[in-house]
């Protein structure tokens, strides 16, 4: 079992001594062991994946520990938060943030209840971005710019293999199959089936 404490700052004037003796003190209260740091300088926007967090959470084993001074550390983005909540569950690691009191394998009604808000605020925050993309696409449609794909016919990819398509459908090929042969989705080439029968 290894220990690690990872620490993101975003600016060169912050310090990390603080969060490393609360962090060292933390483990020692938990007989942990020795504590080796992760740390690096960058903006929380930045994917985790594309940090030296990713890279730890990749090498990081079952059993292993991973300390954080707080949640916010992870990202500035919940769903980021949760993201990284779910790797460390799915890779049977323990997660603990010091500010939010927060550790990943407690069972605790107060850990349930935390990793409930998390979802909850995740989905919360996908549904502000979809409102506001529709919000934005009104607003074009409001200035009278056209939007998504012109209707009518030659405006589909797939127009141009409309004859094979039909065949591959009576002959009975599952329509995921055709769409991979297409490149499209499945919901693009139900779509462009309904045209056909309309027109």
């Amino acid at each position: 079992m290894a220990n690690y404490c990872y620490l993101r700052v975003s600016t060169l004037e912050q310090n990390t001594e603080k969060n490393k003796l609360e962090v060292l003190k933390f483990a020692n209260d938990k007989k942990l062991g020795s504590v080796e740091f992760v740390e690096e300088q960058i903006s929380g926007k930045s994917n985790f994946k594309n940090r030296k967090l990713g890279t730890l959470l990749d090498k990081m084993n079952d059993g292993d520990v991973l300390i954080v001074p707080e949640l916010s550390r992870i990202a500035r983005s919940i769903t980021q938060i949760f993201e990284v909540i779910e790797i460390v569950k799915e890779k049977n690691i323990v997660l603990y943030s010091l500010k939010e009191n927060f550790c990943s394998s407690d069972k605790s009604i107060t850990s349930t209840v935390a990793t409930t808000i998390f979802a909850l605020v995740a989905q919360i925050e996908r549904d502000l971005i979809s409102l506001r993309t529709k919000e934005a696409m009104q607003a074009k449609k409001a200035q009278g710019l056209k939007l998504g794909r012109p209707k009518g016919k030659g405006k589909s990819k797939l127009d141009n293999y409309k004859d094979e398509i039909l065949k591959l459908v009576e002959l009975h090929v599952p329509k995921t199959v055709i769409a991979r042969q297409y490149s499209t989705t499945t919901t693009n080439l139900y779509k462009f089936l309904i045209n056909i029968e309309t027109v």
